[in-house]
């Protein structure tokens, strides 16, 4: 009777007040005062809107995110007010942001599917819940979460039932679809916000939230079992490095494939057993069969940007492997039919992963067996961040202190 008696005068506007109880007032954004309490409402709520809003003392009534109208344009800075999580949400703070290609993609319009506009991106995002909406109970104020690239899924598809959420027709996406994690502020569902363990800092956490997920899930597509052979193209990039780490934790034999001497010596330190150079390599798919003693490797994954890669990857199998194709250049590209056909080898394309694919690549994380290799800027370096990307001068990943 209490919330109801409340919430019965609590105004949608952020600008308008009205009394309350015993002359409380219920603002957006702003905690209900003594009256409210006087009623019944604990102290760390408010009511937005008719709805109970749990939330961690007081917060800014705006903060500064990062705002695009998209088609290239560069990113500029904004206050914008601060939202209330609604039923099944929760507000994070965030700490730290990566940035991944795909939030270059979203800048500048460039696939099939269009983002919204004007857009916040990012999916990379780490930090704690400082506002949890109505009907949030797998959720605390404090916990510590990310915002990641599905957002959300419809979770009664044939698709969410069978455990692919990650093609649900009607999932969202984060920092494409939904603002993302370019703010100092995010409204994220509870029920797919990544649950960051304790030991695993902000900053470690960020790349593991896509560029992590996306590999790890990636080399279980590839069904390579440990002891068996995985050739990682583009071993030396921002994904490629998790991958070694990965498939190296998962008991695999990993062939890294790369350019240049740095790239290498990373490669064969974070644990694969080979490295081919395509820049000094003749004939790069003879070296993989030479070093599989002309078998081909089990699994292959494509993590490069080269149309022509994704030839030769089918060339590396093993008969009855499988070929795995995270990458996304723009165009089509051929494959050989005989050798796929003859040697029934799989080609199979695999986005991101799974809540639960999400966990366990975190998990690895926590136990130390993975670290992702990053720098760390501001958020304020952004656009001169994207900047580099075009020109191919990113090496790792890059984390965005906020």
């Amino acid at each position: 009777m209490a919330f109801a008696q409340c919430g019965a005068q609590a105004l949608d506007s952020a600008a308008t007040r009205r009394k309350c109880g015993s002359g409380a007032v219920v603002s957006h954004g702003v905690r209900a005062r003594a009256g409210c309490r006087s009623l019944g409402i604990p102290r760390n709520a408010r009511l937005v809107s008719r709805r109970l809003v749990r939330m961690s003392g007081e917060l800014p009534e705006t903060y500064k995110a990062a705002v695009t109208e998209g088609n290239g344009a560069d990113y500029v800075f904004k206050q914008v007010p601060m939202p209330s999580p609604g039923k099944g949400e929760i507000l994070m703070k965030v700490h730290v942001t990566g940035v991944c290609h795909t939030d270059l993609h979203a800048k500048d319009g460039d696939w099939p599917v269009p983002p919204k506009k004007p857009l916040t991106g990012g999916h990379e995002g780490a930090g704690e819940v400082v506002a949890v909406g109505d009907g949030v109970t797998s959720l605390k104020i404090g916990d510590r979460v990310g915002i990641v690239w599905l957002y959300s899924a419809c979770g009664e598809c044939e698709h969410c039932i069978k455990g692919n959420e990650t093609v649900c027709e009607k999932q969202q996406n984060g920092g494409y679809s939904k603002d993302g994690s370019f703010q100092e502020y995010c409204i994220a569902d509870a029920k797919y916000a990544a649950r960051i363990p304790d030991g695993v800092s902000y900053a470690d956490a960020a790349p593991i939230l896509c560029a992590g997920v996306t590999t790890y899930k990636a080399l279980k597509e590839s069904e390579v079992k440990a002891g068996e052979y995985v050739t990682i193209v583009g071993a030396g990039g921002g994904l490629g490095h998790l991958a070694v780490q990965y498939a190296k934790a998962m008991g695999m034999n990993v062939i890294a494939i790369d350019g240049g001497e740095e790239k290498g010596a990373m490669c064969k330190k974070l644990g694969a057993a080979h490295y081919v150079d395509f820049l000094t390599t003749p004939n790069t798919v003879d070296e993989v069969l030479k070093i599989t003693g002309g078998k081909g490797s089990e699994g292959v994954l494509c993590l490069a940007t080269s149309n022509k890669v994704f030839n030769d990857c089918v060339q590396m199998s093993k008969r009855y492997g499988c070929v795995v194709l995270v990458s996304l250049p723009p165009g089509n590209f051929s494959i050989p039919i005989f050798p796929v056909v003859l040697k029934r080898i799989t080609v199979r394309g695999s986005i991101v992963g799974t809540r639960q694919d999400l966990a366990e690549c975190l998990e690895f994380c926590a136990q130390g067996k993975v670290k992702p290799i990053y720098r760390t800027q501001h958020l304020d370096d952004l656009n001169d961040v994207f900047a580099e990307m075009k020109e191919g001068k990113v090496a790792g990943r890059i984390v965005l202190e906020l």
